[in-house]
């Protein structure tokens, strides 16, 4: 559980200084870095403009938050940008709409010893300046927290504002697509290409293919390059009263001998190295932005949503296969071992089935060219909706002998 302990935060107001405020502020990778100072960690940050900000820390892991309004990160790499042994992770991007964060997962606990924007008075352009030094793990743990800044609020709602789910009383299947990743977490990169876009450029093509359909009426969790916490993921099929989740990925490798598509089911009890490496991947995201997916349910809860995984895992697991069937008829390229299961949070809900769908891989070139294009994409589309369609009029057949 994260400490919710008020660390350090600046705020600094627009000054009034002459410049176009009509773009975002820009990243200058040119004088931009993330460096060790010794024991001590460094970032240095220039701006083409100043904007809104503030800095914390967060514990489990370590690490440090930087929050704008907003920044362009176009053409920054985390590369070029970081170059600092102390650094073990860094992501930037979109939070949601109008708000932009950097995050640096720390190697150990370090203290936010002094935090500044400067602005150049002639150009308007702004650099901020951060030095972290070791601290004890009890004094970092005290520190760590997102401070209460009026005017911010919570930038990453746990539960989205959503309206109430439209009644299925015509026997409508909601759908929702999930397109994994998105914002401050892109997913697994590969020359440039993002997991993230191409999911959600997926997941987009999938929900119209979807829609056009009669019998379906397909939402997806994110529609944007914004992150959506998985926990709010989930929030978002429960509120739109779902009656099947699948979230879409693409795995990254550092040996490209993996290709095509595999659907993954729910194992409570374990996992093979494969969805280890995919909780790992997919759900970091998460523990980067702050956001505590650990919490125990109580005795009562927990006997409830075991009940309710006894009818909703079989159709879920019935899915998962028609899904295999169903790419795989439509031509699209599925892995030597399509079948898996894995402790995935994005498939933990109760009260719904759901799979998670690797559609391949950005470390195979094939599998990375294929995803690139609609084209390429169409098939996995195509067997997705087909799926869906089998699955339905299969779990229609068997409805009538479900024990209500």
């Amino acid at each position: 559980m994260l400490k919710r302990a008020f660390a350090l935060a600046a705020l600094m107001a627009l000054p009034a200084v002459a410049q176009d405020f009509s773009g975002l502020a820009r990243v200058d990778m040119g004088q931009s870095q993330i460096v060790d100072a010794g024991r001590s960690l460094q970032i240095d940050l220039h701006l083409s403009q100043t904007v809104p900000y503030r800095v914390f820390t967060l514990d489990e892991p370590p690490r440090l938050v930087a929050d704008f309004r907003e920044v362009d990160w176009t053409g920054v790499n985390r590369a070029g940008l970081d170059n600092a042994d102390l650094a073990e992770d860094v992501r930037f991007g979109v939070l949601r709409p109008g708000w932009s964060r950097l995050v640096i997962a720390m190697a150990g606990p370090l203290g936010i010893a002094q935090a500044g924007m400067t602005v150049e008075p002639d150009s308007g352009a702004a650099h901020l300046a951060i030095m972290l030094n070791p601290v004890t793990e009890d004094a970092f743990a005290a520190n760590a927290g997102a401070p209460q800044t009026q005017g911010w609020g919570p930038l990453v709602p746990e539960t989205p504002d959503l309206p109430a789910p439209v009644p299925d009383a015509d026997g409508t299947l909601t759908i929702v697509i999930d397109p994994g990743h998105g914002g401050i977490d892109p997913g697994a990169v590969t020359h440039t290409v993002h997991e993230a876009d191409l999911m959600l450029a997926l997941g987009i093509e999938v929900a119209d293919a979807l829609n056009r359909a009669e019998g379906f009426r397909a939402i997806l969790t994110r529609d944007a390059d914004v992150f959506v916490p998985l926990e709010a993921r989930m929030s978002i099929a429960r509120a739109a009263a779902a009656d099947l989740f699948i979230s879409l990925h693409a795995d990254a490798l550092e040996e490209d001998e993996a290709e095509g598509a595999s659907v993954y089911t729910l194992n409570a009890e374990g996992s093979d190295r494969a969805s280890q490496r995919m909780a790992e991947r997919h759900e970091r995201g998460d523990l980067l932005a702050g956001l505590d997916l650990t919490g125990q349910d109580d005795t009562i809860a927990g006997v409830l949503m075991d009940l309710a995984r006894a009818e909703t895992a079989p159709r879920g697991q019935r899915f998962a296969d028609t899904l295999v069937a169903g790419l795989e008829g439509a031509g699209a390229k599925l892995n030597s071992r399509p079948r898996r299961e894995g402790r995935l949070a994005v498939l933990n809900a109760a009260d719904f089935p759901s799979v998670l769908v690797e559609v391949g891989f950005l470390s195979n070139a094939d599998d990375r060219a294929l995803l690139q294009t609609a084209q390429g994409r169409a098939r996995i589309a195509t067997g997705i909706v087909s799926a869906i369609q089998t699955w339905a009029l299969d779990e229609a057949v068997r409805a009538p002998f479900v024990r209500q």
